[in-house]
């Protein structure tokens, strides 16, 4: 579920292949010193400083000189929550560009980031992380030490998404319209999971968006994302294929 912000809808998206697809990898250096490893930031407590380098993946949004970014590193990602940046800045921000975060460690219904008016330094180096298939994760334990990743789901089921027999919603409650989030739910091994097509990330124009809310129930489906946390998974979706 979204947080209740006004944000511009001013997106760009890293994944290249389609209008919310993939792109290609480049070379990554050493961290700085006084930066911490991907293991170091997760062993942080909540609310305690920190700093890490790491790379854009996707821009969310950008609004009053705060940024909103995926990113990730060789060795796991971080989502960036309202980082101040300047509108120069976040131009500048294209995929796989590097930079040095400063902030705080929160927790919001269970998604990890960096916030609490966080800086970011743009830096010299270039990385795009590869997809990792996340299917056979789902329902365990380990599928949270990939959170924030960019993941791939094979061969899932279409469901309902309310009584009425939907195959989506508009917002998590049906109460939106058409350029609003889109919640759907599918299923594996006989569980069900609710993904979403985050607006801010990939808004209306976008192929997911259209093809999302072309489903049908019982369509099989392989998709793309990033592998957000709201009181469990709930990816934000930039890429579905039907079977």
């Amino acid at each position: 579920m979204k947080k209740a912000i006004a944000l511009t809808l001013t997106f760009a998206l890293v994944l290249s292949l389609t209008a919310c697809g993939k792109g290609g990898n480049g070379g990554e250096d050493k961290k700085s010193e006084g930066v911490m490893t991907h293991d170091e930031y997760m062993a942080a407590a909540i609310d305690s400083e920190v700093v890490i380098e790491t790379y854009v993946q996707a821009k969310q949004s950008w609004w009053e000189d705060k940024a909103t970014l995926y990113t990730q590193d060789k060795d796991g990602a971080y989502f960036v929550y309202n980082a101040v940046c300047s509108e120069a800045d976040y131009a500048k921000l294209t995929p796989g560009t590097k930079i040095k975060v400063t902030g705080y460690k929160t927790e919001w219904s269970g998604e990890v980031e960096v916030a609490e008016g966080a800086t970011i330094e743009i830096l010299d180096g270039n990385y795009v992380a590869p997809i990792t298939d996340v299917t056979d994760l789902l329902g365990k334990d380990e599928l949270i030490d990939h959170q924030n990743e960019f993941v791939s789901f094979k061969g899932m089921t279409v469901e309902a998404a309310d009584e009425s027999g939907s195959a989506f919603l508009y917002n998590w409650d049906g109460s939106g319209e058409d350029g609003s989030d889109l919640y759907f739910n599918v299923s594996k091994d006989n569980q069900t999971y609710t993904f979403t097509v985050e607006s801010y990330l990939c808004d209306s124009s976008t192929d997911v968006y259209q093809t999302v809310k072309s489903l049908n129930v019982g369509d099989t489906v392989d998709m793309e994302g990033f592998l957000y946390w709201y009181e469990g998974v709930n990816p934000h979706i930039t890429s579905v294929s039907v079977k």
